[in-house]
């Protein structure tokens, strides 16, 4: 099938100068097309994987920097694990990347694994693709601190790689540590919530122990329990703001790191519900 630009140079060609318009403007436009592709390519090569030009280069620009980044991860300790590698694998298939663009995952990964990587160079490229968006970015670290903790803790290599990444893309230690916390409690809340539909006798101890999950409820909402009504109901518009899919999407998030939103949306909604049942809030 004809690209746009070998299509668009015809046309044009043609209504300029008819017949020889028309093979001199397909062979300029068939050159356009191919120098756009060479220029994405240099982006990791995903640009050629979606469909809408004006996203193209933002998401090759971040696919290949959130793949390289997690082998500049699992690189931390000195040694990458075959656990390692099966989580970027676990995450290429949530994403559902498949062919040339899984090979495209695999080069980066690689790529980010060796010791004199730019990460930060990458990153900057990446904060300036996104237009220095704090959602996307913050979209994109929160996968990462993800990736470290599947095997159930977060080593001390771990945070300081995520340090690193942190800063170019705008995040303080502060806004790690704090992203770092609501995960931690996520996972608790996640653990806590589905022991409770684990038998009868399993609900009660579970309701047994609320404390703990109601604490993390408000931490994923970031609020306390000395909060009102209307700043929980605040925090919480806000943190749903964050992780909107819909709202990520005009963003520029792409299609296939969406999901990581939508779950990180449920744990927020999950979270406010629970709170508003022991608060008694309408």
């Amino acid at each position: 099938m004809p690209s746009w630009g070998t299509v668009l140079g015809f046309i044009f060609g043609f209504l300029a100068f008819r017949i020889p318009g028309a093979i001199l403007g397909a062979v300029v436009g068939y050159l356009f097309d191919k120098g756009y592709a060479q220029d994405f390519n240099q982006s990791g090569g995903f640009g050629r994987f979606f469909t809408s030009q004006d996203a193209m280069k933002q998401q090759a620009i971040f696919f290949h920097s959130l793949f390289a980044s997690l082998g500049h991860l699992a690189k931390a300790d000195g040694q990458v694990t075959e656990h390692e590698i099966l989580v970027a694998t676990r995450l290429m298939d949530d994403m559902k990347l498949h062919g040339d663009a899984r090979k495209e995952a695999q080069q980066a990964f690689r790529e980010g694994k060796e010791r004199d990587f730019p990460i930060s160079d990458i990153l900057k490229q990446l904060h300036e693709s996104c237009h220095g968006r704090r959602d996307i970015l913050q979209v994109f670290l929160e996968i990462l601190i993800q990736s470290a903790f599947a095997d159930g803790h977060l080593s001390r290599d771990e945070y300081q790689v995520l340090e690193k990444v942190a800063k170019p893309l705008g995040f303080v230690r502060r806004d790690l540590d704090y992203l770092i916390a609501i995960y931690e409690a996520e996972i608790r809340f996640r653990r806590q919530s589905r022991s409770q539909g684990q038998g009868q006798g399993q609900r009660r101890q579970a309701q047994s122990n609320s404390g703990p999950t109601l604490e993390d409820a408000y931490t994923i909402l970031g609020v306390s329990a000395s909060d009102d009504e209307k700043a929980i109901k605040r925090a919480y518009r806000k943190r749903m703001s964050e992780h909107h899919p819909d709202k990520l999407a005009s963003k520029g998030l792409p299609e296939q790191a969406m999901e990581i939103a939508k779950s990180k949306a449920q744990d927020i909604q999950a979270a406010y519900e629970l709170v508003k049942s022991r608060r008694g809030f309408k």
